[in-house]
């Protein structure tokens, strides 16, 4: 290989600092877990939270590189590849903390969880400091109204309607549940990279000059990024394994509630998406926080409910996915907030405000085991 078509490995290869660091530091802790466990209970929790930063800064790369794939792959195949790696690291660290946990319940707490952090957690604050720092924000109302109604019918086939649903049957609706799901996504799919690919766009008026994009020589290879997204999952699932245990060791120590564990395997994917929706609101493009958000929140609902349905078909053992009537009355009042809020066009910090409180309301139930 010539010094120039080096060039570009070895400049994508220093750009993974952060990645390389975190497996070399997860590494290190995992290895040494049997003794970090020793210590007791302030060993599981410094092992906890060390971890959840090291994943956290894993997926962050993760979600680098399957943004730099789905730009150069194209739609619908782009877009297809940024929800599937979000959703992904989601359900590797759902199933691996479900397996040490065997908990009927947590699935339903964490796609519960991801809803309430990606709507009120992610667009109440974005839009709150987004209105703060530019008054109203403008965005395209169509994409709003697209995402808050499937949002709504996912929510209600797969976690509400279940309450009703007799368990001789639990079979037969899993599999109407998982034929849904996968139906809303590949018609949402379909009209978000093709006909009605302009519900989800908004122009901007430029008031400066972007940055120059790296050339093509200079761009990481599509190979290597595949290499990378792959080796960040296999990472994750890796050092989710060790967190789990101290996890556990945590739990059952001072009696952690598993809703909880629930907001915390929510908070790793969603790591990510808070830091591009916060930037885009400061930025004042709102139309790219409405997408994250609740974009985020659709995905993880069509997409990890199939997933574990068929994990419990295969398994033959059923999740409790029907929510509670304090979470169904949170994701009602949720959704009609947002339908009310995101039905002009504009955002501004009381709507953001409203969320957020919203969104406080979910931590403060969560920590009293509500």
């Amino acid at each position: 290989m010539t010094a120039s078509a080096a060039q570009p490995w070895r400049q994508a290869l220093a750009e993974e600092k952060l990645l390389g660091t975190a497996l070399l530091a997860g590494l290190a802790v995992s290895l040494a877990e049997e003794t970090i466990l020793g210590i007791g209970l302030m060993g599981a929790i410094g092992l906890t939270v060390f971890l959840v930063a090291v994943i956290v800064c894993i997926s962050m790369r993760v979600a680098g590189h399957a943004e730099h794939i789905a730009r150069k792959v194209g739609d619908p195949y782009g877009t297809m590849i940024l929800t599937l790696s979000a959703v992904l690291v989601e359900v590797l660290v759902l199933a691996i903390v479900l397996a040490h946990t065997e908990s009927p319940t947590l699935v339903r707490d964490t796609i519960y969880s991801a809803v309430m952090l990606d709507i009120n957690g992610i667009l109440g604050l974005a839009a709150l400091m987004g209105g703060l720092k530019h008054g109203e924000q403008s965005y395209n109302d169509d994409s709003a109204r697209t995402y808050t109604a499937m949002i709504l019918t996912a929510m209600g086939i797969s976690m509400v309607v279940p309450e009703f649903i007799d368990s001789a049957v639990w079979r037969h609706y899993s599999m109407f549940t998982i034929g849904a799901m996968i139906t809303l996504y590949a018609v949402f799919l379909r009209m978000q990279t093709g006909p009605h690919s302009y519900f989800f766009s908004y122009s901007y008026p430029e008031k400066r000059r972007p940055r120059p994009a790296r050339t093509q020589d200079e761009s990481p290879t599509l190979a290597f990024s595949i290499a990378m997204l792959v080796a960040g999952v296999v990472a994750i699932g890796l050092l989710a394994e060790t967190m789990s245990t101290a996890l556990r060791d945590v739990a059952s120590d001072v009696g952690l509630p598993l809703a909880l564990i629930a907001l915390l395997v929510a908070a790793i994917s969603a790591g990510p998406e808070i830091l591009t929706a916060l930037r885009a609101a400061l930025a004042n493009r709102m139309q790219s926080v409405v997408n994250i958000a609740l974009g985020a929140s659709l995905s993880t609902v069509i997409l990890t409910v199939p997933v574990m349905e068929a994990l419990a078909l295969f398994n033959n053992q059923p999740f409790q996915m029907a929510m509670t009537p304090v979470q169904t009355v949170m994701v009602v009042i949720t959704l009609l907030v947002t339908a009310i809020n995101l039905n002009d066009g504009q955002t501004n910090a009381i709507e953001g405000l409203t969320h957020f409180v919203l969104f406080a309301t979910f931590i403060a139930l969560t920590v009293l085991g509500v």
